[in-house]
C-alpha cells in the first residue's frame, strides 16, 4: 500500500513538471526573396495572449511547450505556424504575400494598414511599377491609381509632369498635388534648370507611394492638400547580413514618324499649282507640273534639294542608368541603406542631353532601450543638361523650305556654314528664317542643378507612459543653381547686318556670346513637433484610440540673380544690361506656412472605424485679418465582412465601406501673382525709364488686400473589396464629390479701379464629382505559374457654377497673332473649355472657309455665336498584364483616355495654301501635305476668326502602350544570390484617331511637341 502511494505521489509531481515545463526556443526570422533578417515579426503561441517580436537582427526568443503552435506574422508576408517538437532553434523564413504587400499606408504624420485606412487611399508598390526606360520618379507611377493622371510635357530627358488627381479644384491658384519625400514636403517651385522635381529620387531608391485622394486622408496636411498627396516612401537598411544590388541598363530611342510635310518635290509641285507667280523663287518654271523632273537638277542656276529638316534635327538617342545600392548594419546595430545612381540620357532631338548623379543615405537606429526611434534620410543630387530650344527647332522644322540646304560652304557665308533665308531691302541685309539645326548647335544652354534633401525624425516613447511618444520632424530641401545661355556662331539669332559692306567680319548688329546668365539658390526648412498617444485594449468594445497633435512650419526661400545682355547697336558686342536701381539684378521671394493640428482614430468592436481632424493655416501670401484658414474633417468605415453574417464565409474575404467628408485650403498663387499679392509694393524701372540721371522711377504694383483662403469640401464614400480564396478578385470602388468656393482667379478689374486690367480674386465656385474604380484579378496562382491583371477606370468632371456676376472670364491659349485667346471658364462648362465657332461645311465634307453656323439666328457671325467644348478628358484608364513562369516574367502596362479634345495647332499654322508665303519677306515656307490630305486645299488663309473654328479641335482619345518587359532570373551564378537579365519596349505604340503628332497634350494646343520617343531597353540587375 505504502509503495502504491508513493507511486501516486511521484506521478502527481512528475507528471505536471514534464507537462508544464517550458523550452526556451530561439531562431531568426528571414525574408524568403532576400534572405534579409525581418525585424518587428510577432511571433506567438496561437490560442494564447503569449509572444515576443523579432530584434533588428530577426532574433526572437520565447518559452514554449512541446506541442505549441508558433504563428509568425508581419505584414506583407504570409502568415506561418509551426509546431515545437522538441529542437530548441527555429529559424523561419516567410514568403511575401502578393495579396498583401501593399497593406502598409503611409499617410500624414504617421502610417496605417489598407484594412483600418477609412480615407480613400491608394498604395502602389515596387512590384506595380512601371518599367523599361525609367528616367525619373513619376514615371514607375504613371498609369497605375485611378484618378491619378500623369502627363508630361513630351519626351526630352527632363520633361516636367503635369500631375493631376481628380482632376483638380482651381482655377488660378495651384492644381499641383502636395509631393511628400520620406517626411518632407517639397516646394512647388523648381530650382531653375529643373524640369521635373521628381528626377530628384533615384527610382532604384523608391518603396511605395501613397496617394492620398478624399479631404479625410488629405486634409492633416491641411493648406496644401487640396489638390491631393502623393507620399513617396524609400528603401530602408538592414541590421542583418550586408546585401548588395546593382543594376545597369541601356536604352536606344527614337521619335518615329511625325508630321506629314512635303519632301522637295511635293513642295516644287505645291508652288507650281498653288503659288505660280513665285515658282521663280524656286528656280523651277511655272505652270503645268513634271512629276519626272529630277529635284536635284540645277534650274535657272539655283539648286533645288530635297532636305528633310525634321531628320536634319532629330537622332537615334542613347542612354544608359548604373545603380548601386548597400544595406547593411552599422557596428550591428544600425540599420543603414546607401545608394549612388548614374544616369546619362539623350533626347532624341540633337544636344538635348541630360546627365545626374543621385546620392542617398538612410539609416533607422533604436536607442535608450528601444524607447528612442531614429529615422535620418540624406539625398543629393548633381544634374546637368544642356537646355536646347527644341520647341523653336521643331517649329522651324516644319516650316522650312525643304528645296534649301541645310549647309551653305560658299565664300561670303557669315553663318558658319548653315544656309539662312535672308532678305535684302538694299541697305541691309535680315534673317528672316533660321535654320533650325544652327539653332541646336550654335546654341549652348548649360543648367548645372546641386540639390540636398534631408530630414532627421526623432520619436521618442515616454518610459513612464508608454502610450505616449514625442516627433520631432527636422528636414531641408536646398539647392544651388547656374545657368547661362551662350551663342556659339551667327546662324541662330535674327538679326540684320549690312549687306553692302564687303567686310564680312564686321558690322554685324549681333555677335556670339554670353546671352543670359542666371544663379539661384532656393532653401525650404521644414520643422514638425507633435505628441502621439496609442491605447490598445484586449477586451470591451473599444479595441484602440490613438490621438496626435502638433505643430508644422515650411519656410520657402527663393534667391537669386539673373542677367541679361543686349547689343550694343553701335559696336555689334553683347554687353549686360544693368539697371542703376538693382545693378545685381536681385530677386528674393519668400513664404512661410504655419500650422496646427489634431487627429483623433477610434476603432470600435473590431468592425467599426472612425477618424477626426482639424487643422488651422497660415499663410504668408495674405494680410493678417485673412491669414488663417481652418479646415475640419471626419471618416467613418465599417468592416462589413467581420459581421456574423458573413463570418466563415469562402466568398468574401474582405468587404469595408468608408464614408467621409473633409475641407482643405488653397493658397499657392505664386505662379500667377508672385509672392506677395496682397500688399502694396514698388517696382524699379530701367536705365530707360530715368528722368534723371542716376535717378530711377518707381512703378506701383498692383494688389489685393482681400485676398483669402480658397476652399474645397469634399464628399466621399468609397468601397474597399476582396472576393474568393487567395483574394482571385480584389480592390475598391470611390464616389466623390467636391465643391470649391472663394475661388482664387484673375478677373478683370474696372478701368480706373485698381493698378492693372486684370487681378487674382476670390470669385465663384466649381464643382467635381466623379468615381474611380480599382481591381485586381489573380486567375492563377501556383508554384510554378502566376498570372495577375490589375486595372483602374475613373471619370472626373469638374465645372464652373458660379463668377460672382460674370459669364466668363480668360483661361489663355493664344494661337495666332492678338485676336484673343482659345479657352475660358465660363459659368455651366468645365473649366478651361474651348470657345470656338461651328464649322460649315460642304456637301463633300469641306469645310467652307470662314463660314460659321449662326447659332443665335441674328444674321452676323460675332462672338455669340461661339460656343464651348471641353478640352480635358472625362474618363481615363490604365491595365496591366503580369506573368511569371518558373524564372520567367512578362509585363506589360497600357493607360490611356476617352473624350476631350487637343486643338491641332499644326493644321492652322501650317495647313493652309498661303501659309507657304510670307509675301511681305518674299520667303516660301513648308506646309503639311496637301496631295496625300494632310491638309485640306479649300482653306487658303485663317485670316479672321478661321483659328476659332473647331474643325481644328479634334478627339483626344487614345490608348497608349507604356511598357511591354521581358525577364528571366539566374539563381546559379552568384552564390547566395540572383541575377536577372531582361529586355523593354517603352512606348511601342499609341492607338488614336487623331491627326496631329500627339493626343496626349495637357495645354490642350499641340504646338511644335517635342515628340515621346520609342525606346528599346537592356538591363541587368544583380542581388548578392
Amino acid at each position: 500500500m505504502k509503495t502504491f502511494l508513493n507511486a501516486i505521489l511521484f506521478c502527481l509531481l512528475f507528471v505536471p513538471a514534464t507537462l508544464f515545463a517550458q523550452t526556451q526556443i530561439t531562431g531568426t526570422v528571414t525574408d524568403g526573396s532576400s534572405s534579409a533578417p525581418l525585424p518587428g515579426v510577432n511571433v506567438l503561441i496561437k490560442g494564447t495572449t503569449t509572444g515576443t517580436n523579432t530584434d533588428f537582427d530577426g532574433k526572437y526568443t520565447i518559452n514554449a511547450n512541446t506541442g505549441d503552435v508558433l504563428v509568425f506574422s508581419y505584414v506583407g508576408f504570409v502568415t506561418k505556424e509551426i509546431t515545437v517538437e522538441g529542437s530548441n532553434t527555429i529559424d523561419v523564413v516567410l514568403a511575401e504575400d502578393a495579396a498583401q504587400l501593399d497593406e502598409i499606408v503611409i499617410i500624414g504624420y504617421g502610417s496605417t494598414t489598407v484594412k483600418d485606412a477609412t480615407g480613400s487611399v491608394d498604395v502602389v508598390t515596387e512590384k506595380d511599377f512601371n518599367r523599361g526606360a525609367i528616367v525619373s520618379t513619376d514615371q514607375l507611377l504613371n498609369g497605375k491609381a485611378a484618378g491619378v493622371r500623369i502627363t508630361n510635357n513630351g519626351g526630352s530627358p527632363d520633361s516636367a509632369p503635369n500631375i493631376r488627381i481628380r482632376g483638380g479644384s482651381s482655377l488660378n491658384a495651384q492644381n499641383n498635388p502636395l509631393i511628400v519625400i520620406d517626411g518632407v514636403p517639397i516646394g512647388n517651385d523648381n530650382p531653375a534648370g529643373v524640369s521635373n522635381p521628381l528626377t530628384l529620387v533615384n527610382p532604384n531608391d523608391v518603396e511605395s507611394f501613397s496617394i492620398l485622394k478624399d479631404a479625410s486622408a488629405t486634409a492633416i496636411y491641411g493648406s496644401r492638400a487640396s489638390n491631393g498627396v502623393i507620399i513617396i516612401t524609400t528603401k530602408k537598411g538592414t541590421s542583418g547580413k550586408p546585401k548588395f544590388n546593382y543594376s545597369t541598363d541601356y536604352t536606344v530611342s527614337s521619335a518615329g514618324d511625325g508630321l506629314d510635310v512635303m519632301n522637295g518635290e511635293e513642295y516644287t509641285q505645291f508652288i507650281q499649282q498653288f503659288h505660280p507667280n513665285r515658282a521663280g523663287q524656286l528656280g523651277v518654271p511655272a505652270g503645268s507640273v513634271n512629276a519626272n523632273q529630277s529635284i536635284s537638277q540645277t534650274l535657272n542656276g539655283r539648286d533645288i534639294y530635297n532636305t528633310d529638316w525634321r531628320d536634319a534635327i532629330l537622332r537615334t538617342a542613347n542612354s544608359f542608368n548604373h545603380n548601386f545600392s548597400a544595406r547593411a548594419s552599422l557596428f550591428k546595430e544600425i540599420p543603414f541603406r546607401a545608394s549612388v545612381g548614374l544616369s546619362r540620357a539623350e533626347g532624341v532631338v540633337i544636344n538635348d542631353n541630360y546627365e545626374r548623379v543621385t546620392l542617398s543615405a538612410k539609416l533607422t537606429p533604436t536607442l535608450l532601450n528601444d524607447n528612442l526611434k531614429i529615422d535620418f534620410n540624406a539625398k543629393t543630387i548633381f544634374a546637368f543638361k544642356n537646355a536646347v530650344d527644341a520647341g523653336g527647332a521643331i517649329g522651324e522644322a516644319l516650316s522650312f523650305d525643304p528645296t534649301k540646304p541645310i549647309y551653305d560652304f560658299s565664300s561670303d557665308n557669315r553663318f558658319g556654314g548653315y544656309y539662312l533665308t535672308t532678305f535684302d531691302d538694299g541697305n541691309f541685309r535680315r534673317i528672316i528664317q533660321s535654320n533650325p539645326l544652327a539653332r541646336l548647335e550654335q546654341r549652348e544652354r548649360p543648367e548645372n542643378v546641386r540639390r540636398f534633401l534631408g530630414n532627421v525624425e526623432f520619436d521618442y516613447k515616454m518610459p513612464f507612459l508608454p502610450e505616449l511618444n514625442a516627433v520631432v520632424n527636422f528636414g531641408l530641401d536646398a539647392s544651388d543653381a547656374n545657368i547661362s545661355e551662350i551663342f556659339t556662331d551667327n546662324a541662330f539669332e535674327t538679326y540684320r547686318f549690312n549687306a553692302n559692306n564687303s567686310d564680312i567680319n564686321s558690322n554685324f548688329v549681333f555677335n556670339p556670346g554670353v546671352n543670359f546668365e542666371e544663379n539661384q539658390r532656393i532653401t525650404n526648412t521644414t520643422f514638425d513637433a507633435y505628441l502621439k498617444y496609442a491605447k490598445f485594449y484586449d477586451s470591451g468594445f473599444i479595441d484602440s484610440f490613438d490621438v496626435q497633435t502638433g505643430y508644422a512650419y515650411q519656410n520657402f526661400k527663393n534667391d537669386g540673380n539673373q542677367r541679361r545682355f543686349q547689343y550694343n547697336l553701335v559696336t555689334g558686342v553683347r554687353e549686360p544690361f544693368v539697371n542703376p536701381a538693382n545693378p545685381n539684378n536681385r530677386y528674393l521671394n519668400v513664404l512661410n506656412l504655419q500650422s496646427y493640428f489634431v487627429r483623433g482614430n477610434l476603432s470600435l468592436g473590431d468592425r467599426y472605424l472612425l477618424t477626426a481632424s482639424f487643422r488651422a493655416d497660415g499663410s504668408s501670401l495674405f494680410t493678417e485679418d485673412n491669414r488663417w484658414g481652418y479646415f475640419p474633417a471626419a471618416a467613418l468605415a465599417w468592416q462589413i465582412h467581420k459581421e456574423s453574417f458573413l463570418e466563415g464565409s469562402n466568398f468574401i474575404q474582405n468587404l469595408k465601406l468608408r464614408l467621409s467628408w473633409g475641407e482643405t485650403g488653397q493658397q499657392d498663387i505664386t505662379g500667377s501673382v508672385g509672392f506677395y499679392p496682397s500688399i502694396p509694393l514698388f517696382l524699379t524701372g530701367d536705365a530707360n525709364s530715368q528722368y534723371l540721371p542716376n535717378s530711377s522711377l518707381y512703378s506701383a504694383q498692383p494688389f489685393n488686400p482681400d485676398l483669402t483662403w480658397e476652399k474645397s469640401t469634399t464628399y466621399n464614400v468609397g468601397l474597399d473589396f476582396s472576393f474568393f480564396k487567395n483574394n482571385l478578385l480584389s480592390g475598391s470602388f470611390d464616389i466623390y464629390k467636391r465643391n470649391t468656393v472663394d475661388l482664387l482667379a484673375t478677373t478683370p478689374v474696372p478701368p480706373g479701379q485698381a493698378l492693372t486690367n486684370a487681378f487674382i480674386d476670390n470669385v465663384g465656385e466649381t464643382e467635381s464629382e466623379g468615381f474611380e474604380l480599382n481591381l485586381n484579378i489573380v486567375p492563377i496562382s501556383t508554384d510554378n505559374f502566376n498570372f495577375s491583371l490589375n486595372t483602374n477606370l475613373s471619370y472626373n468632371k469638374t465645372e464652373v457654377t458660379d463668377l460672382n456676376g460674370l459669364t466668363e472670364i480668360n483661361a489663355g491659349g493664344s494661337l495666332r497673332g492678338t485676336g484673343g485667346d482659345l479657352f475660358r471658364h465660363a459659368v455651366g462648362q468645365q473649366a478651361g473649355s474651348a470657345f470656338v465657332f461651328k464649322q460649315l461645311y460642304d456637301q463633300a465634307g469641306n469645310p467652307i472657309p470662314n463660314a460659321f453656323v449662326d447659332r443665335n439666328g441674328d444674321n452676323v457671325i460675332t462672338d455669340d455665336d461661339r460656343y464651348f467644348k471641353q478640352i480635358a478628358p472625362n474618363w481615363t484608364f490604365g491595365f496591366g498584364l503580369n506573368f511569371d513562369y518558373k524564372k520567367w516574367d512578362l509585363s506589360s502596362s497600357f493607360r490611356g483616355q476617352i473624350g476631350g479634345n487637343v486643338y491641332n495647332f499644326a493644321q492652322l499654322n501650317y495647313g493652309f495654301t498661303e501659309s507657304a508665303v510670307f509675301s511681305s519677306q518674299n520667303n516660301l515656307t513648308n506646309v503639311l501635305n496637301f496631295f496625300d490630305g494632310s491638309a485640306n486645299p479649300t482653306i487658303n488663309n485663317v485670316n479672321g476668326n478661321v483659328q476659332f473654328s473647331d474643325y481644328y479641335l479634334e478627339d483626344a482619345s487614345f490608348l497608349r502602350c507604356d511598357n511591354i518587359a521581358l525577364g528571366y532570373s539566374f539563381d546559379n551564378i552568384l552564390k547566395d544570390g540572383t541575377v536577372r537579365v531582361y529586355g523593354a519596349v517603352t512606348n511601342p505604340f499609341i492607338i488614336t484617331d487623331y491627326s496631329g503628332q500627339d493626343p496626349e497634350n495637357f495645354g490642350g494646343i499641340d504646338r511644335n511637341f517635342y515628340p515621346r520617343p520609342t525606346a528599346y531597353t537592356l538591363g541587368l540587375n544583380f542581388n548578392f
